[in-house]
């Protein structure tokens, strides 16, 4: 039968083989090659774990190596330059030309359907502006004693371990070059992340790295030690990520090597678990508690947090804490549901939490409806890699984006997808020695300035274009959306913006305000009464 050709091809020319070798020595080659193909064989009919190799001894291996490079067969030769899987060439190359510092200007015309659904723009104005500086900055931490002044485009957070102490090195000093801010990521500050003395945002998730005493709880002291630091400009308190919000981390004991383990404060060669929910608060206002005290433990830093919008009653409990208490947190960070920089279940990646748009605008609309917005910063982060992304996004609420793929890209990353196995080709995300130390540091630094800075002036660009001066002038009335063929809609008109102090009035007609605001409790995190009765009938 045919499906049995090749492994009976490989015991005929093993048997000629080995006859030419008894004759001619020199054939020892093909007893060799050829035995190695029969052995194979031989071995995929007799195993039982597959079915496949079963019924195509030798065959079968050549389905498995083209199975292997389909993900770049389909990257470099069959999709498209807008299709977004995850990120479009369009948008890697754009990166990769401004980390070069090399003309990324577009020849011909766009390459988008400009009649399109979902086709954005910003439009321009007749009176166009003029703009010497593109280093464009907003002032964060009003109730700080150290406010800092941090610029509109950053290095989102990814933590060593996931990324290599190359890369690690490589963000820092570009971020230092650029004077922009590097956050850390819920891995702790390393070694790599103070030798070039790039600005840190420390985050801190829930296993609490480097600040955590044996039992993995919250360690005071210790936080002191690395939050007073003058490298590090603000805490980050890490609520939920875009990757996998709701879900905790383990890296595994054989990835927990003495350098990881000591910079996050446990132990070497065991799992690294970082658990799914904070054990230094339970309740809205014992977060904001938290958020204070290390504020004071950290001499008076702006402090703040991130998190993924999920249920909208949760966000919603906090933010009453907010107004209740008169604790509020220096800055918010709205992580997308869009991020991944590292590895994170399929489903998680795919279906769970909140894109950052829509994150973003209840986060930003909650806080204008209570007459917060002007005391608390707002960040934000997913799918940033250009200066329109940033337009965009500020043009919904946010005072500054993060991005972190985008900057994996400045240094390298050519999306191979490996970044959970260990053999990033580019020694971008690995921890394998022999691939992260090819990684050039003092290269791929310019390159990240280079990124940031050639963003920045396109931003600029677009600014004056539009006919304005800052970024923070940027309404939702600037970024214009095709939702059919014959409609145009700002997203002013698209999306529906609470008034200033309109949540200390009445409750608003926006239907997630509607249902869940005033059922919403600073005291406790649970799902309202209302959601809790419709859960039981559904079950009675």
């Amino acid at each position: 039968m045919s499906r049995y050709l090749a492994y009976a091809l490989s015991l005929l020319l093993t048997a000629i083989s080995l006859a030419l070798c008894l004759q001619w020595p020199q054939w020892g080659w093909g007893v060799a090659l050829f035995g190695s193909i029969a052995a194979l064989g031989t071995w995929d009919v007799l195993q039982k774990r597959s079915t496949l190799r079963r019924n195509y001894p030798v065959l079968a291996h050549f389905r498995y190596g083209l199975e292997s490079v389909g993900p770049e067969i389909r990257q470099y030769f069959i999709e498209g330059d807008l299709a977004e899987v995850p990120f479009s060439r369009q948008q890697r190359s754009l990166v990769y030309q401004r980390a070069k510092g090399v003309m990324d200007v577009v020849p011909f015309g766009s390459q988008r359907d400009m009649y399109g659904l979902q086709y954005e723009w910003i439009n321009h104005s007749m009176v166009p502006t003029s703009v010497d500086s593109h280093d464009f900055r907003i002032r964060i931490g009003s109730q700080s004693s150290q406010p800092y002044s941090a610029s509109v485009f950053n290095i989102s957070a990814m933590s060593f371990g996931a990324l290599s102490a190359n890369a690690i090195r490589a963000l820092n000093a570009g971020a230092r070059r650029g004077n922009f801010f590097h956050d850390t990521g819920e891995g702790s500050i390393s070694p790599y992340h103070r030798e070039n003395g790039g600005d840190l945002v420390w985050e801190i998730g829930s296993g609490y790295f480097g600040c955590r005493d044996e039992h993995g709880k919250f360690d005071e002291q210790r936080f002191q030690q690395n939050a007073q630091l003058e490298q590090v400009r603000m805490i980050e308190i890490k609520l939920s990520q875009g990757a996998k919000p709701g879900h905790g981390g383990v890296l595994p004991a054989a990835k927990v090597s003495e350098e990881i383990a000591l910079t996050r404060g446990v132990p070497a060669g065991r799992d690294c678990v970082s658990p799914s929910q904070h054990s230094a608060f339970s309740t809205p206002i014992e977060l904001l508690q938290f958020v204070a005290r290390l504020r004071e433990l950290s001499g008076g830093k702006p402090t703040g947090f991130k998190l993924a919008i999920g249920h909208p009653w949760e966000w919603f409990a906090i933010a009453k804490a907010m107004h209740e208490t008169g604790l509020l947190p220096d800055f918010i960070v709205v992580d997308g549901a869009e991020g991944g920089t590292g590895a994170a279940p399929a489903e998680f990646i795919d279906h769970v939490g909140v894109p950052m748009h829509e994150g973003l605008l209840l986060v930003h609309n909650t806080l204008v409806g209570l007459d917060l917005r002007d005391r608390i910063s707002l960040g934000a982060a997913g799918h940033i890699t250009s200066a329109f992304d940033i337009a965009r996004t500020m043009a919904l609420g946010a005072d500054w984006c993060n991005a972190a793929r985008g900057f994996m890209f400045s240094i390298g990353c050519i999306q191979a997808q490996s970044c959970h196995n260990d053999r990033c080709p580019t020694g971008v995300a690995t921890q394998d020695p022999k691939r992260w130390k090819k990684l050039d540091v003092a290269d791929k630094s310019v390159r990240v300035e280079n990124f940031h800075n050639h963003t920045l002036m396109a931003l600029r660009d677009l600014l004056c274009a539009a006919g304005l001066g800052h970024p923070q002038q940027l309404g939702p009335e600037h970024i214009l959306r095709r939702v059919s063929h014959t409609e145009v809609r700002s997203l002013a008109a698209l999306y529906r913006f609470l008034k200033r102090g309109e949540l200390l009035e009445s409750t608003p007609q926006h239907a997630v305000f509607r249902d869940f605001w005033a059922s919403s409790s600073s005291a406790s995190f649970k799902a309202p009464a209302k959601v809790s009765e419709l859960w039981a009938s559904k079950y009675a």
